[in-house]
């Protein structure tokens, strides 16, 4: 498929009752949408394969669902600093933050250090960016050991009072992974999920709440990363989480 087609594909697709249904139900507010849903560029992108060119093509046609596009069919290896930051700074809402955040930038080599970065922005969703990017990168990263991702817990900690939706949400997304991620990173992910729930703050003690209901029931699901310290017969008991839960 080439640009025309796939503008063409995406008009003929259009739904104007998606997009209200997609405000009034998940929050996504969004500009010049046509009211796809994920599913169904899904399957467009699965079509088209990789193609950076034509990626950034859609990415400027000013639709919305060309943005999205662009995140399911550009190589993550081949994203620069330059496009994430270019990227960031055109997010509206959560859904197309998350699909960038884990579908390149949890994937590439500049994650760690716009993890960092990102976490200390104002804009709602470059910060979104950063720990939704946090969280994914938890799942992308499967050789790293404990200590990389316990550099996120103060990150966490200093964050846990920021008042907005989609950032509270993805700050405690970010704890979670990062305690699914190994039965160590568990325990101390319970551990920060405790002290934070001592901050005379609502959405820091929403974060800890739901972290710790997670973290702590019965049979929750590790990852078990890396594999090659955690592959053990206690450790394979535990079901394997699927890359990416959403948040």
């Amino acid at each position: 498929m080439n640009y025309k087609e796939i503008i063409e594909c995406l008009y003929d697709l259009k739904d104007a009752e998606k997009v209200i249904f997609k405000e009034k139900k998940f929050g996504i507010i969004s500009n010049n949408s046509l009211g796809i849903y994920h599913k169904e560029l899904k399957m467009i992108a699965k079509e088209i394969g990789h193609d950076n060119e034509l990626a950034l093509q859609l990415f400027d046609s000013g639709i919305y669902e060309g943005r999205l596009l662009c995140s399911k069919i550009f190589k993550p290896k081949d994203v620069t600093e330059t496009l994430m930051e270019k990227w960031v700074k055109t997010f509206e809402n959560w859904e197309i933050c998350d699909s960038f955040s884990m579908g390149l930038f949890s994937k590439n080599k500049f994650a760690l250090a716009k993890i960092l970065e990102w976490t200390e922005r104002e804009p709602e969703f470059e910060k979104r960016a950063g720990f939704a990017t946090m969280a994914s990168y938890c799942m992308a990263n499967k050789i790293s050991e404990n200590e990389l991702f316990e550099q996120f817990f103060p990150i966490i900690k200093r964050e846990a009072k920021d008042e907005r939706l989609y950032v509270k949400k993805a700050v405690n997304w970010a704890l979670r992974n990062i305690g699914k991620r190994n039965i160590d990173l568990n325990g101390k992910a319970i551990e920060i999920a405790t002290e934070i729930l001592e901050f005379e703050n609502k959405s820091a003690q929403w974060i800890a709440k739901d972290a710790l209901k997670e973290l702590q029931k019965d049979g929750v699901r590790m990852s078990n990363y890396p594999r090659a310290e955690y592959r053990n017969p206690v450790a394979n008991t535990i079901p394997y989480v699927k890359p990416f839960p959403k948040s």
